[in-house]
């Protein structure tokens, strides 16, 4: 069976040590995925011009944010790497001509290190991090991620790691959501379960409240959607399977793409 492809919001650093009804879900789902040979993931906090790849053989998480308490800075999530499964996608890239970059002793930054701490805590399972571009067009990063597709039928689990929402300007202290975030997440969501891909390509000009919600300074944040969803191209469908907000606007959520009818992620 071919495993499916994930977007994950990873929300803020601190969800790494919160206990609440969005991490009981990474949990659970976790535990309910087949468990994974290895896991790709496309992080919003590697934005880099060059498609990058972490080549490691034992990772470590980076502190890559401030101003949190100081347990924070203490927190540890160390997994393996995989030198033949990083080679075999350096070799799918450079099979279809995208320039890759190995990159030794970067480790993994939060985006990604966070969302898998609850996902499979344990860290015994091998991760090659992934680099995004947010100057790319959602097209050309969608392509991107086609090229590494039949990873998944290879045990493979590959995650995008952002937020469709995330606009820090506007958080608020409130447990409302915010109409605006919620008309944009809605749009999305109507256009992936129909594969709308022209109009999501376009997301900046057909959504309600694009510039709102996906500021320019924040593009990378949504971009790893793009990336997970081509991985499914051969598929073409998504569901969503956990939606939530935090201070208003920060949105929660997470999507499966190319599951099986029979996969049974659903709640």
């Amino acid at each position: 069976m071919t495993i499916p492809a994930l977007f994950v919001a990873h929300g803020s650093p601190t969800l790494a040590v919160e206990d609440n009804a969005y991490t009981r879900f990474l949990t659970r789902l976790g535990s309910r995925l087949p468990r994974p040979r290895g896991i790709v993931v496309f992080s919003a906090h590697w934005d880099c011009p060059d498609q990058s790849i972490g080549v490691d053989d034992q990772h470590t998480a980076m502190h890559d944010y401030y101003g949190f308490p100081d347990d924070m800075y203490q927190l540890t999530y160390d997994p393996p790497g995989d030198q033949e499964l990083s080679e075999e996608i350096m070799a799918m890239f450079k099979q279809q001509n995208l320039f890759v970059r190995p990159v030794q002793g970067r480790g993994l930054d939060h985006g990604a290190w966070v969302i898998l701490r609850h996902l499979y805590p344990e860290g015994d399972i091998p991760v090659i991090p992934l680099s995004v571009d947010s100057r790319r067009s959602p097209q050309e990063q969608y392509n991107i991620g086609r090229m590494i597709s039949a990873l998944r039928d290879q045990d493979i689990l590959i995650i995008g790691s952002g937020g469709l929402v995330h606009n820090l300007r506007l958080l608020r202290e409130t447990d409302e959501p915010e109409a605006w975030a919620v008309a944009f997440d809605d749009w999305i969501g109507e256009q992936l379960t129909v594969w709308n891909l022209r109009h999501l390509f376009l997301y900046d000009k057909k959504a309600p409240h694009a510039r709102e919600a996906v500021p320019s300074y924040a593009r990378e944040h949504i971009a790893p959607l793009f990336y997970a969803m081509g991985t499914a191209d051969n598929n073409g469908n998504a569901v969503k399977l956990y939606q939530e907000y935090a201070h208003g606007s920060l949105s929660l959520n997470c999507w499966v793409f190319g599951a099986e009818p029979d996969f049974g992620l659903e709640d």
